[in-house]
């Protein structure tokens, strides 16, 4: 399949809608419906022009991103006349990017803090007044009122303005990283959506988080600065030429990523492990230190702008510090017997993460439904979703018993205010409902509360029982509504739950505190559903400052992975092939070692001549969305027809704009190109930059001019025989971060290239469309 998956014509969610049918009927593509088991938007088989994916909650058309080096005579030119001086300044630009985006995420890591915290804490005081005046029904009217409008604006916000900032994002990023493109991933629009969208929906009291929206915040923050600033929004630095192509923007974007989860959870190295073990695919030594000091700038950021704001200048920002939920304090020895209760713990959390992930796949085929009918349907959504989660903050806490509070406290009890271990709610003087310290607080709280030491009988199990599973259940149908929303704070919360239930049930056996069961229970939670173990291992040990429950954190996270494996995948994992993304996973099918790269080729293929005709470049570039093209040079240009490399669209579309014709059929050498071009015109533009064949003015008698591609022709692409096993191949193009992987003959006396391999060629549905036989055997 010589084509490549993007096309640029494709503008909204109504057209990419469009061009479904479109491709693929009109292109021998079948779109094949919808399926329980599948991805949401059915890969087409056949020679099509166009792949589409869900991106948030908008369908647009994807492309691939190109890492490899276009060694042309541009290129090569430009490399031998660069100065010293041009070297230094683009390793010290690298580190200034780096730095400025540990500033600007930690900045907007902070500023949805405060802003959440103040939203959400005058909330809370305005129904905590009201209710300590027996105003029970305002209060909760008001409590519900505030909820709906926050969720109304976060939904209006993503309807409307950026559908691409839905979701937590982090599936998104990962398949950037991974080599998958889409207009709208990184966008500015999605930038200012994810980070206003998430301090509404977090203050609106849903259960979910902003650390997800983070990750992608940081990497919106890093391709904005990477790409030169913005020029739809007059934002744009000429200096910043230099990261004008694909690698290095998916380094900064890493560090970006990188940065989102150290300004999330205060946890810089945290941060470091997580963009190595989650989300890139490419990694070096390099890389490694810019991430981590992009991360500890974050960290940075966040320490000064805590300190300040512990002088009570920052209105009801919360306490804390670098450190969110210290749990440092407890006695942190351990027996033989407390294995055992270690053990449940990790065994309940695999069971619970796959069925967790199971029931977040089936909501969000469910919400996808709802979210085709428009944007009205999707704000409806989330404002019934938002009553729903007010009730049951509100509601449940009736049906809890009220506790005296406990002895000899050092806190006030009951609390009088926005957070506290010990809410008042309903409860007469001197008593308190622990179910309401949990749901009528901000999720940080709630979950400083479940951690907290020294707090044994401080929680009814009933509570807890109850807490566990509206927890569970509103995390499950909160995640695929119209809103920027995480996952990390619905799982630590009901995993801190049920950590905290088995931890009493287990309390004749085991001598742990209740708050490192909650610990635990968060740790296991999270490992069955992320199924992520260093870097989720490292993010709680710098949240809690608890060094010495780092063997136990292993073990629990180790337990409910494996457990959690036996079932299903990830649930990043799930959510990559739902939503269409095209991701290429680093170990290739087993079905692939039977197959050879020639038997996956699509054609037929389109190639140009060294020297080409004006008329029949236009033709190919209006008639097909391929982006790369093989450029064959037959006599008298050469003894007998030969490959000469392969040239991209858009230095095709830039070299047409030059219109270096000739009237003959004659080889003009890369003088005239070099003379004309500089070696940055080449360079790729940012997203919704680049030339357009509209944006040409080819006038007719320049049809039947011709043009010498040679100059700006890749003279050393990636060449597989197609005898190759297809498994070598798919490993190749992943490990080589390609985007066109040229198969040539095995034998002479054949055309010099047998067509070329793209991303989509090594993808299960266009694999198993072709050979239907392989897949009944590997169903």
């Amino acid at each position: 399949m010589e084509h490549q998956e993007g096309s640029n014509d494709i503008e909204s969610m109504e057209g990419a809608w469009r061009a479904v049918e479109r491709y693929g009927s009109g292109l021998n593509g079948k779109e094949e419906g919808w399926s329980a088991g599948e991805p949401l938007l059915r890969k087409r088989t056949g020679n099509t022009t166009s792949q589409l994916a869900i991106v948030g909650a908008n369908v647009c058309p994807i492309e691939s991103l190109d890492y490899e080096i276009v060694e042309n005579d541009l290129f090569k030119e430009d490399w031998r006349s660069r100065k010293k001086v041009q070297i230094f300044q683009y390793i010290v630009l690298k580190w200034t990017l780096a730095l400025l985006i540990g500033l600007a995420t930690g900045l907007v890591g902070f500023f949805n803090n405060l802003a959440v915290e103040n939203i959400a804490g005058f909330k809370l005081l305005l129904t905590s007044d009201l209710m300590l005046e027996h105003r029970y029904l305002t209060a909760f009217f008001i409590y519900g009122g505030i909820n709906a409008i926050l969720a109304a604006a976060a939904a209006t916000l993503c309807a409307y303005v950026a559908p691409a900032a839905a979701g937590s994002g982090i599936p998104e990023v990962k398949a950037y990283l991974n080599g998958v493109d889409a207009y709208s991933i990184l966008a500015p629009s999605t930038l200012f959506v994810k980070i206003f969208g998430s301090i509404a929906g977090v203050s609106a009291g849903f259960v979910l988080g902003k650390e997800g929206p983070m990750v992608h915040t940081g990497a919106c923050i890093a391709n904005l600065l990477g790409q030169g600033g913005s020029r739809k929004y007059h934002l744009t630095w000429t200096w910043l030429r230099y990261f004008k192509n694909d690698r290095d923007r998916r380094d900064l974007i890493t560090c970006g990523s990188a940065a989102g989860v150290a300004a999330a959870f205060r946890a810089p190295v945290g941060g470091v492990l997580f963009a190595l073990e989650e989300a890139v695919s490419w990694w070096r030594s390099a890389l490694l230190w810019r991430t981590f000091f992009t991360t500890a700038i974050v960290a940075v950021v966040l320490k000064g702008l805590i300190e300040y704001c512990h002088s009570g200048k920052c209105g009801l920002f919360g306490k804390g510090g670098l450190i969110m939920f210290d749990v440092s304090s407890s006695v942190s020895t351990y027996n033989t017997q407390d294995l055992i209760a270690i053990i449940v713990i990790g065994l309940i959390g695999g069971v619970f993460g796959a069925l967790f992930n199971y029931l977040v796949n089936m909501t969000l085929r469910t919400y996808n439904f709802i979210n085709k009918s428009g944007a009205p349907f999707k704000i409806l959504l989330t404002i019934i979703i938002s009553i729903l989660t007010s009730c049951c903050s509100y509601g449940l806490p009736w049906f809890a018993s009220c506790i005296p509070c406990p002895e000899d406290l050092q806190e006030e009890c009951p609390t009088v205010g926005r957070s506290g271990n010990f809410k008042n709610f309903q409860c007469p003087s001197g008593h308190y409902n622990d179910l309401a310290s949990l749901f009528l607080n901000t999720n940080d709280d709630a979950i400083r509360n479940l951690f907290s030491g020294g707090t044994e009988n401080e929680f009814h199990i009933s509570s807890l029982l109850v807490f566990f599973a509206a927890v569970f259940f509103l995390g499950v149908v909160t995640y695929g509504i119209a809103i920027p929303s995480g996952l990390f704070i619905p799982v630590i919360l009901a995993g801190a739950t049920y950590g905290r239930i088995v931890g009493t049930l287990l309390g004749p056996i085991s001598d742990l505190d209740r708050g490192l069961f909650a610990l635990l229970g968060a740790a296991s939670f999270l490992g069955g559903t992320m199924r992520m173990t260093v870097s989720v291992c490292i993010i709680l040990l710098e949240l809690t400052n608890d060094l010495l429950m780092l063997p136990l954190v292993m073990l629990v996270l180790l337990l409910s992975k494996t457990v959690a494996d036996c079932f299903n995948k990830g649930v990043y994992d799930q959510m990559v092939k739902m939503k269409g993304l095209p991701f290429m996973e680093a170990h290739a099918e087993p079905y692939m070692r039977n197959l050879v790269a020639g038997d996956v080729i699509s054609g037929p293929l389109i190639s140009f001549s060294g020297v080409e005709r004006v008329g029949n470049i236009i033709d190919a570039l209006r008639l097909t969305g391929h982006n790369g093209f093989p450029v064959i040079n037959e006599p008298p240009f050469s003894d007998a027809p030969e490959l000469v490399g392969l040239v991209l669209r858009s230095h095709l579309l830039v070299l047409l704009k030059g219109k270096i014709f000739t009237k003959e059929r004659v080889e003009t050498g890369a003088g005239e190109v070099l003379q004309r071009f500089g070696p940055f015109d080449f360079s790729k533009a940012g997203s919704g930059k680049g030339l357009k064949l509209a944006d040409l003015d080819i006038h007719e008698e320049e049809l039947d001019m011709f043009v010498d591609l040679n100059p700006i022709t890749n003279t050393s692409p990636y060449t597989v025989v197609e005898t190759m096993s297809l498994s070598k191949a798919a490993v190749l193009f992943r490990e080589l971060g390609l985007r066109h992987l040229c198969v040539v003959p095995k034998t002479p006396g054949r055309p010099p290239i047998v067509g070329i391999l793209t991303r989509h060629d090594f993808m299960p549905e266009h694999i198993l469309g072709l050979f239907p036989h392989i897949s009944h055997r590997h169903k």
